[in-house]
């Protein structure tokens, strides 16, 4: 006697269907379709989640140059002032200083400009 899948497919189909629930038409309805779909979905998602990262940092340092040039200094020289200051913090923390405390971040660009001249 042969066996067949059954039950163990429908299972399998319902996971299926219900992860792809949502989207538009025979990607949400047909199995070949929906398959196909889930595949590209999680490829999208997993580069994604290092994509994100980077966008972050490029924010950060968007922020940061902003800041450096509303204070009279240019990005690349307050970095290089902090690395001669010994000053580790990085770009994300920078980026909320320069952001919420505006007076404190005036101080590190001071340090950093400070560094660049002695």
């Amino acid at each position: 006697m042969r066996v067949r899948k059954g039950s163990a497919r429908r299972r399998a189909k319902k996971r299926l269907f219900k992860e792809v629930r949502g989207n538009v038409g025979g990607r949400s309805k047909l199995l070949r379709t929906a398959k196909e779909t889930l595949v590209r979905s999680r490829v999208y998602a997993y580069r994604d989640r290092r994509v994100r990262k980077r966008e972050f940092r490029a924010l950060w340092v968007t922020r940061i140059t902003a800041a450096c040039r509303e204070r009279g200094t240019n990005y690349s020289q307050f970095i290089n002032g902090l690395t001669k200051a010994g000053i580790t913090l990085n770009r994300k923390s920078l980026s909320e200083l320069a952001i919420f405390q505006p007076q404190i971040f005036d101080e590190i660009v001071k340090a950093a400009q400070a560094a660049l001249v002695a």
